[in-house]
């Protein structure tokens, strides 16, 4: 029989002292939800098929994506105010504290996304200045989560065998969200060092995000295939490994098209233009296993009875940033056959949105997730015995 998802059961109390201590629990893992959003708003706009009344459901879904960030600013930077020794304890917590990179990533997706379909509303003036404001905060935030979160990783937190997650990547992907995410400022600067200076940043920090994320990736594959999964609502984080794979083609193709506008010289330009193809197609083919393998294990612990949680999220941006890239693809070969996979992986991304957002929006009203945040102890994975269930006794 399955488990009863948690934005089934009765409400919270609704006493004002309690909702305020329920208030506090949100951490950073909330943050994905602006993540989900935003590239909801992100994809739609680079999508490479025109959609009529795609550019103003972008907008509005944009607008959504910006007043969350806003709302999660108060509450999360004023819980740390208020109660900074209970903040604290998430980044103790050896699986809330990797998803402090998904401030950083919420900023600059918003950023993004000011300067993509922000600016019918706002003006292009306002929507540069704001992307600015949002991609360097989120940029110095990614960095120091790059660092910090694996830092705490070999010096503090206990790591068991079995547990390496998705979330793991999540603080070292903002950097590669800042290549991708830098590479749309870029024509908005004076050619010259400045200009130049920002697109090999951009892509310093490509490698950086690339280089550690395959290791982690390996480190997912490699527990995989040893321990299995967990078989709770951990399993959606398998999600998260499109994020960097996703995003490093989208950046691929977004800093070869920025080069080409004169930031470096025409044989360097055309360099990375092709590098943006002979690097993202391959990575595409492999972005495309990940998703069946996901789909697969996602499938499998449903109709085992995997509770709704906020780890649903990640079924939503690591998605956007597969269709984003896939967009760059279709924009650099041509290829009609790219057009067709980025509207198809649009359409899932939406699904899936929508499915989410409601199921967060009931949870949260009823108050089943707004709970401490998930227990320091490890979380076991673990494999089915197939003798056992070829014989049940």
């Amino acid at each position: 029989m399955a488990t009863p998802s948690p934005d089934d059961a009765p409400p919270l109390p609704n006493e004002s002292h309690t909702r305020v201590e329920v208030l506090g629990n949100i951490g950073p893992n909330w943050f994905a939800s602006v993540m989900g959003t935003g590239i909801v708003a992100i994809a739609g706009a680079t999508l490479p098929v025109h959609v009529p009344g795609l550019r103003g459901f972008t907008s509005g879904v944009w607008v959504l994506a910006a007043a969350l960030l806003a709302m999660l600013i108060v509450l999360v930077g004023g819980h740390w105010l208020r109660n900074p020794t209970v903040a604290r304890t998430h980044a103790r917590n050896p699986q809330m504290a990797h998803f402090y990179g998904a401030a950083p990533m919420a900023l600059m997706t918003v950023g993004a996304g000011a300067v993509l379909v922000g600016k019918d509303l706002i003006g292009q003036r306002i929507a540069v200045d704001l992307d600015w404001v949002l991609w360097t905060a989120g940029t110095v935030g990614g960095l120091f989560t790059a660092v910090s979160i694996p830092f705490l990783m070999f010096t503090q937190l206990r790591v068991e065998p079995d547990a390496a997650f998705g979330g793991w990547l999540m603080p070292v992907v903002p950097p590669m969200v800042s290549a991708a995410t830098g590479a749309l400022l870029l024509p908005h600067m004076p050619p010259g060092t400045g200009r130049e200076t920002m697109l090999y940043g951009c892509y310093a920090m490509f490698g950086l995000s690339l280089i550690a994320s395959l290791n982690i990736i390996a480190m997912i594959w490699s527990r995989l295939v040893l321990y299995g999964t967990s078989g709770s609502a951990r399993v959606p984080t398998l999600w998260i490994v499109l994020g960097p794979l996703g995003q490093s083609i989208t950046a691929a193709g977004l800093l070869a098209t920025a080069a080409a506008t004169g930031a470096v010289g025409h044989q360097l330009a055309e360099a990375m233009d092709d590098f943006a193809v002979i690097f993202g197609v391959p990575v595409w083919g492999f972005a495309v296993l990940w998703i069946a393998l996901a789909t697969s294990l996602t499938v499998r612990t449903l109709r085992r009875g995997m509770p709704f949680a906020l780890t649903w999220w990640s079924l939503t941006f690591p998605v956007g940033t597969f269709v984003t890239g896939t967009s760059q693809l279709a924009a650099h070969t041509h290829l009609p056959a790219f057009k067709v996979a980025a509207a198809v992986a649009y359409v899932g991304l939406l699904l899936t949105w929508v499915l989410v957002t409601v199921r967060t929006a009931r949870g949260s009203l009823r108050g089943n997730l707004l709970t401490l945040p998930p227990s320091s102890a490890p979380v076991k994975a673990r494999k089915e015995d197939p003798i056992a269930r070829a014989h049940p006794v």
